[in-house]
């Protein structure tokens, strides 16, 4: 890569991140990254192909420690379902404990969710992600299809969260902790409870109206 295309991934991932991607225009990339409009068509095409590049820089190392682990404990399960706690673990460490070194990109993953932008991104970069991950989960968990899909949205939604508010949020009297760890012990005891609490029949209950 060479340093301009660096320099302008940096930049657009900081101002992704702080300004949202519908917000932030190609001017104002060149501006900050100090290169030419030519530049960026050169190097990446659009704005669109610039974001793709950008998400796999970075979500690409994650996606293979996540499928790393998952693999590790299926490994050790043998015939038997991953334990959840070791499933969230897969899913959630490896974005959460690079909150610290990548606060930019942990806000751009954030930011992204919460424009509606995630849908097209996963299915583009999370796909067997979510195929990986949901056969674990489902194996694992005594829920119907429609309830598992619900509460992992719940959990990615709160994950989502975490990265994008967590770093800027302060509340009256307190700092909430941005330290990775703590992050994923306390989202991790979190998503477990909702995860693993009784099933509803959710697919009962249009039938039962």
């Amino acid at each position: 890569m060479s340093e301009t295309q660096g320099k302008i991934l940096d930049t657009a991932e900081h101002l992704f991140g702080e300004q949202g991607y519908a917000a932030t225009s190609l001017r104002h990339i060149i501006a900050e990254a100090g290169v030419n409009l030519a530049a960026i068509h050169y190097h990446f095409g659009s704005k669109e192909e610039l974001l793709d590049q950008l998400v796999m820089r970075k979500a690409g190392p994650v996606n293979e420690e996540r499928l790393a682990l998952l693999d590790h404990y299926e490994a050790e399960a043998g015939a038997m379902p991953v334990p959840v706690d070791k499933i969230l673990r897969a899913f959630l460490e490896p974005p959460l404990l690079r909150i610290d070194k990548s606060p930019d990109f942990a806000k751009l993953m954030g930011r992204l969710y919460s424009e509606g932008l995630m849908p097209a991104i996963a299915e583009k970069h999370f796909h067997t992600i979510k195929i990986r991950f949901l056969a674990a989960f489902g194996r694992a968990l005594p829920l119907s299809e429609p309830e598992l899909a619900l509460r992992l949205q719940f959990v990615v939604g709160a994950m989502a969260h975490t990265m994008l508010f967590v770093l800027q949020t302060k509340l009256p009297g307190q700092q909430l902790s941005t330290d990775g760890a703590v992050l994923l012990r306390e989202l991790m005891a979190f998503a477990a409870g909702g995860l693993c609490a009784p099933a509803q029949l959710l697919e009962n209950t249009e039938e039962s109206k």
